[in-house]
């Protein structure tokens, strides 16, 4: 028997909440509910769950603050509700590393319908313990591929969403050779790789500010001439 997909919907309104948990068990899923971040806190210690559907706008903890804490510490996909329609919070939430964005009101079985649509994407991609081991030395930064994170010269620590950990992973395993954007898909496991269909560019800007010493004028991602990227850096292997 194939296994049912658990949702967890984060919307502080009750009346969205309770009935898109009918609908959504109505259709197959498994679904947990929580009024905020703290609640959604609670029940992901308690509970394994396969997608996050969460509100934007909710009172305290907004949903884009709940959304950065997910997708810089988890594997999680995100499809963010928001009765806004600003362009600026849709390329916000795709920046910070959600899958998808729907807007309220919306139909019930367009979100089914994102909701599937994202788990095929995200199903094919590597867990962390999936992840290739061995420790990847360049520039000021040591890069241990096995967690999200960089090291510098003087042990300070700079975490990564999994996005940046997927890109990083593939520019360290191809030093100095030109990847163009289709390749860069292909290389984090096809077009239908968690976010980079959409936001190549936004990620590798957002990777440049983390591990480039001045953005501006990036000398480890380099942008090549017609489309694509160079990871200009020499690259040595701990693979003990």
């Amino acid at each position: 028997m194939q296994k049912k997909a658990h949702i967890l919907i984060v919307d502080d309104d009750r009346e969205i909440r309770e009935p898109l948990d009918k609908y959504l068990r109505s259709h197959g899923f498994r679904v947990g509910t929580a009024a905020n971040g703290a609640e959604a806190d609670e029940y992901l210690k308690k509970s394994s769950v396969d997608l996050v559907v969460l509100d934007i706008m909710m009172p305290g903890e907004s949903g884009l603050d709940i959304a950065k804490r997910l997708t810089a510490t988890d594997d999680l996909p995100v499809i963010f509700l928001s009765a806004l329609s600003d362009a600026t919070d849709r390329i916000v939430g795709i920046e910070i590393g959600a899958d998808d964005y729907i807007s309220k009101p919306f139909n019930p079985r367009e979100l089914i319908a994102r909701i599937r649509s994202v788990l095929r994407r995200t199903e094919s991609l590597p867990t962390r313990s999936q992840r290739d081991e061995g420790v990847a030395r360049f520039d000021r930064w040591t890069f241990d591929l096995s967690r999200p994170e960089l090291v510098d010269s003087h042990g300070i620590t700079q975490e990564l969403s999994s996005t940046e950990w997927i890109l990083l992973s593939v520019f360290v395993r191809h030093p100095g050779t030109a990847l163009s954007r289709d390749q860069l898909l292909d290389l984090t496991k096809g077009k239908e790789a968690r976010a980079f269909d959409r936001s190549v560019d936004n990620q590798v800007s957002r990777l440049r500010r983390k591990i480039e010493r001045n953005p501006s004028e990036p000398k480890l991602i380099v942008t090549k001439w017609g489309g694509g990227y160079v990871f200009g850096a020499a690259v040595e292997w701990d693979r003990s």
